[in-house]
């Protein structure tokens, strides 16, 4: 199982980005699929999840502005980031697991599988 995760770069405040998260080994189609974040001396966090019932679910602030999807031809998965705010600048990480509980589909303990990260940053 592999995840590669791109996408990233530099983007003035309000912008847009895209980030992708190539999958192998597996198919996304039955498997949790989720992006996590992290900065520099704080803990990963999460961002959003999508169960393989494409139920989404995401963090407080993100909701209305970022969207989780996959593309099961291309057995990728996605993150469409919209008015993207300086607070999102992070390196942002795609997770996977085949099964996570409902109590720990935002931690990162229920996900066995990750990409490798990607860079957004958000400045003008």
């Amino acid at each position: 199982v592999q995840l590669q995760a791109s996408g990233g770069g530099l983007v003035q405040p309000g912008g847009s980005l895209r980030l992708s998260c190539a999958a192998s080994g597996f198919s996304t189609s039955s498997y949790v699929m989720a992006w996590f974040r992290q900065v520099p001396g704080k803990e990963r966090e999460f961002v959003a999840a999508l169960r393989s019932n494409n139920i989404g679910y995401y963090k407080d602030s993100v909701k209305g502005r970022f969207t989780i999807s996959r593309d099961n031809a291309k057995n990728t998965a996605y993150l469409q980031m919209h008015d993207l705010k300086p607070e999102d600048t992070a390196v942002y990480y795609c997770a996977s697991n085949h099964y996570v509980i409902l109590s720990e589909l935002r931690s990162s303990r229920g996900y066995a599988y990750w990409g490798q990260g990607t860079l957004v940053t958000v400045s003008s």
